[in-house]
């Protein structure tokens, strides 16, 4: 049996953390959601075809990407192991195919139904990982533009930890950590006073 990827891509969507999912046109599972996913091909490497098909589903692939695990073979399934990526995408970048059959939608992490394959598992894993990696590193450069305010990149945290955060202790905390720098650029928006705006120090783990 060859092994399996499959991949969790993670965007905002409407202050929520949502994931890509896709309803299967075929069985096994015919009708419910699953993660995006494939048997690896001959001679494909695992980082190779987690690209793939991140940029299959999505269109994009210069963005962030890392392996999270790898499962053991799941029932109804057709591979053996199951070597799972994570990856954060841009909304405003993503142009997911237009299909009908074996659709592709987001859907927001919080309350998923069962999935085909048990991949509820995955997802709740890689959430995990990501909520761990906001304390050390700068992960988030994948679900933001270039250039930033700390009001927008305090939302991202806060759909991914689900739970508000107050102001000043994030202000203190990723300016700490030392992942962002002032760009010396304002942004007007409404009738506040121009908030400045930041951009990543580096950015780390992109394919």
């Amino acid at each position: 049996m060859s092994a399996a990827i499959v991949v969790v891509i993670f965007t905002i969507q409407r202050a929520e953390l949502s994931v890509l999912l896709i309803e299967r046109a075929a069985p096994p599972f015919q009708g419910q959601w699953a993660l995006p996913g494939g048997v690896l091909r001959d001679d494909e490497p695992l980082q190779g075809a987690a690209v793939r098909l991140l940029r299959d589903e999505t269109g994009v692939s210069d963005v962030f990407l890392e392996q999270l695990y790898t499962f053991d073979p799941v029932e109804g399934g057709r591979a053996g192991v199951v070597v799972a990526y994570f990856a954060l995408v841009d909304m405003a970048r993503v142009r997911l195919r237009p299909d009908l059959d074996w659709r592709p939608a987001w859907q927001s992490v919080r309350g998923l139904p069962p999935l085909a394959f048990r991949n509820e598992t995955i997802v709740d894993y890689a959430r995990e990982r990501l909520q761990n990696k906001l304390g050390y590193s700068n992960v988030a450069y994948s679900l933001l533009p270039p250039r930033f305010t700390l009001t927008e990149l305090q939302r991202v945290y806060e759909a991914i930890e689900g739970q508000p955060m107050d102001k000043r202790n994030f202000r203190r905390r990723v300016v700490g950590l030392g992942i962002v720098r002032e760009t010396g650029e304002t942004r007007k928006e409404g009738a506040h006073r121009p908030a400045m705006l930041y951009e990543f120090e580096r950015a780390a783990g992109s394919t």
